[in-house]
């Protein structure tokens, strides 16, 4: 997998500064990046209009959207991920939802993820159905025990997003405001109080710009050099980065937004302190261990998987935003097998660091041609979207 990262991040000479820094970035996904994903599921459901025999192709990132999207009950879902840790993840939860003894099990697993019970239920009910390359993952040890005990101490601390997480934190107490003040928040209008007084003038500071000037700063969040570019294009990276981070932090009610709340606490909400991921829902465990053997996941690029696929039987297409990686060379191969595989009405959804989308033009017009961009979908996508970091949200459908 090392060289299929490469080829998607490496744009320039390697003993160059730019170069150097595409290097950096790539050995992050040699390692666990995201310890969950970034990118809120409803209105990709809604989006994708999931529904009973339909079969969807994703990329998984840290699995929880396509743990979500079992909750709907398609016939099946592939995911893909070139990153060994993502797919050891989400193998792991598909293993969880199927043979936990019941929800609260799976909350304390995925939701709480910080209980020592958790390495018990992992080596009684998990590690006997794990494939030998996912067992030997979560049971490499380092010196801080196995890697499984990750889940005893806080997995959503950890990983390169979960770091990030907590530089932002100590960032923001250096300037003398503390983050989880806006668990206290009741109202919209409390939230966007505090963030105009704590908050926004961080965005001033010279060492807050000098730090976002720089594209390694983004890395914690799986923003490579070539999508840095994009949240540049949209205007100086220290305001694009205000303007969504307020987002975030000000345009959803807290108990409504997940998202703040893995920013601000560093843990999901428990049930009824607030809204989870669908898949984490009490409500929905019974469909997702009925569906979840429904999905597998595998190592490997979109393009290539895609291409052992039958024409015309997909309904559904996941790509996150790793299209902001690709040149127009791996776009057009995408797309060729994207439109191949497609059935008659399939839906495309992603999401773009910047708010253009990036296909026309660099996707051959005879592949886009075949396709048609649903613009309520889209707007709709984005304004409901509370991860809040990206700049577009995007659907496509394939024509009749």
């Amino acid at each position: 997998m090392a060289r299929q990262i490469g080829a998607l991040v490496h744009r320039r000479p390697a003993l160059t500064a730019a170069g150097l820094t595409e290097r950096l970035f790539s050995r992050l996904f040699h390692g666990l990046v995201y310890p969950q994903i970034w990118e809120d599921p409803v209105p990709d459901m809604a989006a994708l209009r999931i529904g009973a025999g339909q079969r969807l192709a994703v990329i998984a990132s840290g699995g929880c959207n396509m743990m979500s999207y079992l909750t709907a009950g398609p016939a099946s879902l592939l995911a893909v991920d070139l990153s060994p840790a993502h797919v050891a993840l989400g193998r792991l939860k598909l293993a969880a939802a199927q043979h936990l003894p019941d929800h609260a099990a799976f909350f304390d697993f995925f939701g709480r993820a910080d209980r020592a019970e958790n390495v018990a239920a992992y080596d009684r009910f998990l590690a006997p159905r794990l494939d030998p390359d996912t067992r030997r993952h979560w049971e490499a040890r380092s010196l801080n025990g196995r890697r499984i005990e990750l889940f005893a101490r806080g997995f959503y601390r950890h990983g390169a997003l979960g770091r990030f997480i907590g530089a932002g934190h100590l960032l923001a107490r250096l300037g003398g405001a503390d983050l989880r003040q806006f668990l206290a928040c009741r109202t919209i209008d409390e939230q966007r109080s505090l963030f105009n007084t704590r908050i926004d003038p961080l965005f001033s500071s010279s060492w807050v710009r000098a730090l976002a000037s720089h594209p390694a700063a983004l890395f914690g969040l799986g923003i490579p050099p070539a999508q840095y570019d994009l949240l540049a294009a949209d205007g100086e990276v220290t305001e694009v980065l205000r303007r969504r981070l307020h987002r975030l932090l000000c345009d959803f009610p807290l108990r409504d937004n997940y998202f703040a709340w893995q920013a601000l606490a560093r843990r999901y909400p428990c049930p009824g302190e607030g809204a989870l991921p669908p898949y984490l829902e009490p409500d929905a465990f019974e469909a997702l261990r009925a569906h979840a053997d429904r999905a597998r996941i595998v190592n490997r690029p979109l393009t290539e998987a895609l291409v052992d696929e039958a024409p015309g039987t997909i309904h559904g297409f996941s790509l996150l935003d790793a299209q902001d990686w690709m040149s127009d060379a791996q776009l057009g191969a995408l797309w060729q097998q994207i439109t191949r595989t497609a059935a008659p009405g399939a839906s495309v959804i992603f999401r773009t660091g910047g708010a253009t989308d990036i296909l026309p033009g660099r996707v051959p017009a005879e592949v886009l041609g075949q396709w048609q961009l649903d613009p309520d979908a889209s707007r709709d996508g984005f304004a409901s979207d509370r991860s809040a970091i990206y700049g577009g949200f995007h659907v496509y459908r394939r024509r009749a």
